[in-house]
């Protein structure tokens, strides 16, 4: 969007040839800005409360930094994930602010004050676990999107169903949550477990963890789509971004 456009808008409603209503729906489609190899959505912030995020793999470093450029002239905080450390050595070099967590290959651009329109301030929170260790690192893409979305999370890693009295230790923080995001691999039982004990919302993680018959992460996607609980839903395999956005908007919508 460009400021002549806006202004010409404006221009309209205070002449009266357009009214307040037909002029926020404009305001809601307006394009993108076209790089060629990308087409940036600076209204994405405007429709959904949330601004765009860069999925890194499969682009070059050049063109995730000129993404990031773009976002950040139009004040836009950037969240960047599957980051891998070339390119969060190229982003920091954009904005020295720019903050790398490698265990959940994120880089956050800027401060997370203001990046969604619709982001709580204290009036619940999102609790994110994980079956195992080896599930962290796409729970802590989800925790980390989460957070820079302006929900209050809280991590419970390493409690599933193979020691299910390390879940039962922490009963009354689950019951205070306002949404459940649960990430598994192997057998992909533990988003079940919750479900059957809980009446939040869950959310299923399925990851790409486990041995042979685990089909990186189908078995545990198939084991979540066919659970019995009911409330459960399921995002993709290593979807830990996905998922956090969903939180984010069930979160949203209980605060209202």
């Amino acid at each position: 969007m460009t400021a002549d456009r806006i202004q010409r808008l404006l221009a309209q409603v205070q002449a009266g040839r357009l009214n307040v209503k037909a002029a926020t729906r404009r305001l809601k489609t307006l394009p993108y800005e076209n790089l060629g190899f990308a087409a940036v959505d600076h209204h994405r912030v405007f429709r959904q409360g949330m601004a765009e995020a860069i999925f890194c793999e499969g682009k070059t470093v050049g063109q995730v930094v000129a993404i990031a450029r773009r976002l950040l002239s139009n004040h836009h905080p950037v969240l960047a994930t599957r980051v891998e450390p070339a390119v969060a050595r190229a982003l920091q070099r954009l904005d020295r602010r720019a903050r790398y967590e490698p265990l959940g290959r994120t880089v956050v651009l800027a401060p997370p004050k203001g990046w969604g329109t619709r982001a709580l301030r204290g009036t619940g929170h999102v609790v994110i676990m994980t079956a195992g260790t080896a599930d962290v690192s796409v729970a802590e893409e989800a925790r980390v999107t989460a957070q820079v979305l302006g929900n209050r999370v809280t991590t419970l890693y390493d409690v599933g169903v193979a020691g299910l009295h390390r879940l039962l230790d922490r009963y009354e923080l689950l019951e205070t949550a306002k949404v459940l995001v649960v990430v598994a691999g192997m057998d992909g039982a533990l988003p079940s477990v919750v479900g059957g004990m809980f009446g939040q919302p869950v959310i299923a993680v399925p990851t790409s963890r486990g041995y042979g018959a685990s089909f990186g992460g189908l078995s545990a996607l198939l084991a979540m789509l066919n659970s019995c609980a009911a409330g459960v839903a399921v995002v993709n395999i290593d979807n830990g971004y996905g998922a956090a956005c969903l939180a984010h908007r069930i979160n949203s919508l209980s605060a209202s």
